[in-house]
């Protein structure tokens, strides 16, 4: 299921039929003498995570939260290329299953969907959500309710989706959150285009970087943002290092589910446009071959994509195959499970 297909079945149901499967009681784990803590918990002990919060603000008063660095005093209503006000705005929280298996385990994702976004890609699967700014506006304390819901519901972590914007929003939550009694996972569900001294803020605070690295070429990069993003790859990789060498390589609990590291997507696009070979190939020099990878077959033509002449048409199953056979040939040995099950299934389709 894809993300968008997962929002329209929670609008058209009301989420019933996944708050449904969400509410299974999971067995108790084993404690230990040194049990699992979020990062989190562990700032705040420390005395830090309250001076986080208020450094994370203090920069949305001249916006500077991603590489755009629009200046404008968000805390004075100005807004700049992401749209965004001062307070997060929310499109949905849900359960979500149908991101990485690791985070989805047997109670879902707790995902919390963002209005708005700092790049706009033109083939955005969420357009009305990144592009339009469909949500509401909610305040820190309302945003804290809505991860102890997901908590309580059985979510296995809290996804915050399309994070960079509202960054401040939600490490104010979190805390408020914490307080009464979070205890899951962060997980921070990222488009990769981020700033390294951003995510250097947020070290010891989230616990899960789930970045997309979308593009390698810069020119490829700007043609298909509205951001015009010709540095997206630098941006992209600087920032992406930065996580790894925060969280390192993926760890779960004897469950399999996810508690802390790093995980990669890549979109697989027509025409070797997303730079797949390049990508798998920097993921093996730069982070290790361990580094859990999720290479998407999901693309599909939306939004403004059909006027991109070179993107206007689906993935061959052959652009899949040779994706998924160039990250074998550089030795990633973590490729998500769901990507090798599509691997099988386009071979057969490419005869």
């Amino acid at each position: 299921m894809t993300r968008r297909e997962f929002i329209k079945i929670m609008c058209l149901t009301g989420g019933a039929l996944l708050l449904k499967a969400c509410v299974r009681k999971n067995k108790p784990q084993t404690e230990s003498r040194n049990p699992w803590q979020p990062a989190y918990v562990k700032l705040e002990a420390e005395g830090k995570l309250a001076d986080r919060i208020e450094q994370a603000y203090k920069i949305m008063e001249k916006c500077e939260l991603c590489p755009n660095r629009c200046g404008v005093n968000r805390r004075k209503g100005q807004r700049g290329f992401c749209r965004a006000p001062e307070k997060a705005m929310v499109y949905g929280h849900h359960p979500h299953f149908g991101e990485e298996l690791p985070l989805v385990g047997q109670g879902g994702s707790g995902t919390i969907f963002f209005s708005n976004c700092n790049l706009r890609c033109v083939f955005c699967q969420n357009w009305p959500i990144a592009h339009e700014g469909w949500g509401r506006e909610v305040s820190d304390e309302e945003l804290a309710d809505m991860m102890l819901n997901l908590q309580k519901i059985g979510c296995h972590n809290i996804n915050v989706v399309t994070p960079t914007h509202v960054m401040p929003n939600i490490v104010s939550a979190t805390r408020i959150a914490m307080k009464k009694g979070l205890h899951l996972p962060l997980c921070y569900n990222t488009s990769g285009y981020e700033l390294v001294e951003i995510i250097k803020l947020l070290d010891g605070i989230v616990d899960i970087y789930l970045p997309d690295l979308k593009f390698m070429d810069g020119a490829e990069a700007s043609r298909y943002n509205f951001a015009s993003a010709s540095d997206y790859p630098y941006m992209a990789q600087s920032s992406i290092i930065e996580m790894y060498r925060q969280v390192g390589d993926l760890i779960t609990d004897e469950r399999g589910i996810a508690l802390r590291g790093l995980m990669v997507r890549h979109l697989v696009m027509p025409n070797r446009v997303a730079g797949t070979r390049e990508f798998v190939k920097w993921v093996s020099e730069n982070l290790s071959t361990g580094t859990y990878v999720n290479i998407m077959a999901q693309y599909r033509v939306e939004h403004k994509a059909y006027e991109y002449e070179r993107i206007a048409r689906a993935i061959t199953p052959e652009e899949f195959v040779e994706a998924m056979e160039w990250a074998i040939e550089a030795g990633l040995t973590n490729l998500d499970r769901r990507s090798l099950s599509n691997l099988e299934i386009y071979r057969r389709r490419a005869g």
